[in-house]
């Protein structure tokens, strides 16, 4: 009874869309007149979305909120807890840590 529009950078296994799916394969960024344009073309009477906890993706909220369409966001699953560094020697220390710490072979 539904048709959706799946939009996706890499093509996930057929097995995994739903039937009377079009796929697009596109890489953002896409401003929102791009995605108000996606939308009526498509004829989309709603969005589903993941939340990536960034900007880039909003023009399609703001695309489907000028277009009156509700918008549920999904929030994806928790990332496991690692070390985040950004200063070059810390990394460099890490890597030289875990390479020692590393069974030979």
């Amino acid at each position: 009874q539904h048709h959706y529009v799946i939009r996706s950078i890499d093509p996930p296994p057929a097995e995994d869309l739903p039937p009377d799916a079009r796929l697009v394969l596109d890489r953002g960024p896409f401003d929102e007149a791009a995605e108000t344009q996606l939308m009526r073309a498509e004829r989309i009477d709603g969005l589903v979305t993941k939340n990536s906890g960034g900007t880039a993706t909003y023009p399609k909220i703001a695309a489907a909120r000028a277009l009156g369409l509700p918008v549920i966001l999904v929030t994806p699953p928790a990332r496991p807890d690692v070390p985040m560094m950004t200063d070059p020697d810390a990394v460099l220390a890490f890597l030289d840590r875990h390479r020692r710490d590393a069974p030979p072979g």
